[in-house]
């Protein structure tokens, strides 16, 4: 079922836009503290798009979801007790709590390891500010995590150039459901522990 070729298609388009950077900064901030939606679903065609401005691209990515990221702070340290009924309802819930006992255990790690994969960050930033986790620590964990992870999609995809937009074309449909499988199996993981 081709469901993602012409989503990918649209995504092309898009990234070439003259405003698109202001959408990847605004998409990479919101999704550190409240937006569902990864930011390397935009920061990949754009820096296939422009592969001469990944470097940028990924720098601004980062930026703007470690600004993010403090914003879920914020929240967590200063609005916990208001959200937390919404919190318990989602089903970030399970996440929140992995979240809290990583914290306990690996601190720093937890925030460096959230920011590098596709464990919802935004859950750890709330937490680390639920839990006063010292600020700096966060930021520079944040930093790391985050710009490991937008560097090197943004520099893979502009290594790749035409080539790797061709190869993604091709396999995208195998590629999406394969991601929707892995989420499905993390969901299903986590849910369990």
């Amino acid at each position: 079922m081709k469901l993602f070729s012409p989503l990918y298609r649209r995504a092309m388009i898009w990234s070439r836009h003259p405003h698109a950077p202001w959408y990847l900064g605004g998409l990479s901030f919101a999704e550190s503290s409240f937006f569902p939606v990864p930011p390397d679903v935009m920061l990949a065609p754009m820096a296939l798009a422009n592969p001469q401005r990944w470097f940028f691209l990924a720098l601004l990515t980062t930026l703007t979801s470690v600004a993010g990221g403090v914003f879920g702070y914020l929240i967590g340290y200063f609005a916990i007790d208001a959200i937390l009924p919404w919190l318990q309802a989602s089903k970030y819930w399970p996440a929140y709590e992995t979240a809290v006992e990583w914290f306990g255990v690996w601190g720093f790690w937890a925030v460096f390891i959230a920011g590098v994969s596709p464990i919802p960050y935004k859950v750890f930033t709330i937490a680390a500010g639920a839990l006063s986790m010292s600020l700096l620590p966060f930021v520079l964990a944040s930093i790391i995590g985050r710009g490991l992870r937008f560097f090197l999609v943004a520099g893979l995809m502009a290594w790749g150039g035409a080539r790797m937009e061709a190869v993604l074309h091709r396999y995208v449909d195998r590629l999406g459901w394969a991601m929707v499988a892995l989420v499905a199996v993390l969901g299903l993981w986590f849910g369990m522990n």
